[in-house]
């Protein structure tokens, strides 16, 4: 499968989000282990494919591993809790694509420029590498030509609580184009 273009990775890789992104997943893997049992740990990470409308691929790699927001984070403590005015309402497994990059925040209800009517559905389970790691995969399928560069995952098709804000370094989509998104949320337990 061909990757995407070297100056687009390279572009990617080095914004401070995603280094920050990156040096937050390694900590969330290592701390439950350094704290001798003290501490958990979880990171999100997110992986895209871009599908031209004649089938083509372009894999694009890993994208991002930010930002699970505070509103997830809380309604998750709701659930344990039984609080049914807040409960899940759903599976996050929704798939929103946008066009502004505004940098991600633990605040972020919502994507800053959600391209309406794009909102994918997509598969919830966990992935084969381990019972640790939730997955969904959607495919975003695109009717008109944008920039898209960032991604959120949602408990609805609209509206709906934001799970997951990641912003990526800027894929332009063209009209019948679609992105195959792939989140991956892994929670370490206590070492």
């Amino acid at each position: 499968m061909k990757k995407a273009p070297l100056s687009w990775r390279i572009k990617n890789s080095l914004r401070w989000g995603y280094i920050t992104g990156w040096a937050g997943a390694m900590l969330a893997k290592y701390i439950p282990k350094l704290s001798r049992g003290s501490a958990m740990g979880a990171a999100g990470e997110l992986h895209a494919k871009y599908i031209f409308a004649d089938g083509t691929n372009v894999e694009y790699g890993t994208l991002g591993r930010r930002k699970v927001t505070s509103d997830f984070v809380n309604r998750l403590v709701d659930h344990f809790t039984g609080n049914a005015s807040t409960d899940f309402d759903g599976s996050f497994k929704f798939h929103g694509a946008g066009t502004d990059n505004t940098a991600e925040a633990a605040s972020d209800t919502a994507l800053v420029s959600e391209v309406a009517g794009v909102r994918a559905t997509g598969t919830a389970a966990t992935d084969s590498a381990g019972a640790n790691i939730y997955k969904s995969v959607g495919t975003v399928a695109f009717t008109s030509t944008a920039g898209i560069v960032e991604h959120g995952l949602f408990n609805s098709s609209a509206g709906g609580y934001l799970m997951d804000r990641t912003v990526f370094a800027e894929i332009a989509v063209s009209s019948d184009d679609s992105i195959e998104f792939t989140y991956k949320l892994t929670v370490y337990a206590s070492g």
